[in-house]
């Protein structure tokens, strides 16, 4: 990680500088750079192209799920657990359904409001003098 950040910025700060700061030697970071890139992250490169053109074939609405199911059709083997860490790795989602909820009141309005006559003073001096009632779920 350390490495990554020094490449990102060495047009900004000096290499040894970074280095020194972060407390890793010049020579490892000069040796990371001229290291071949491993076999595991250029299959994880494909594979990676490969979900993201199933997803956005689908238009956004494939999980791991199905896009594992997609890409074994196409003769990818990869399990379904590296499906899923790629895509959530890289912030590859489903679109999912808003929750349906009803709603039982709607305070926006611009009708007229009954006045508060009671002004939350609920005992009533005798019997038959308060009535209260609630008509929310009235659409």
């Amino acid at each position: 990680m350390s490495f990554r950040f020094i490449e990102d910025h060495r047009d900004a700060y000096p290499v040894r500088l970074m280095c020194a700061v972060l407390g890793v030697s010049a020579a490892g970071y000069y040796a990371w750079r001229e290291r071949p890139v491993n076999a595991r992250a250029t299959t994880n490169a494909a594979l990676l192209a490969a979900i993201r053109q199933v997803h956005q074939d689908s238009g956004g609405r494939y999980g791991s799920p199905r896009v594992h199911a997609a890409l074994r059709v196409q003769g990818r083997g990869a399990s379904r657990g590296r499906i899923e860490r790629l895509m959530h790795r890289h912030g590859i989602r489903a679109i999912m359904a808003s929750p349906r909820r009803v709603r039982t009141t709607d305070s926006r309005h611009g009708l007229p409001i009954a006045p508060n006559l009671i002004e939350r003073h609920f005992a009533a001096a005798a019997p038959n003098r308060i009535w209260l009632a609630d008509i929310t779920y009235i659409p």
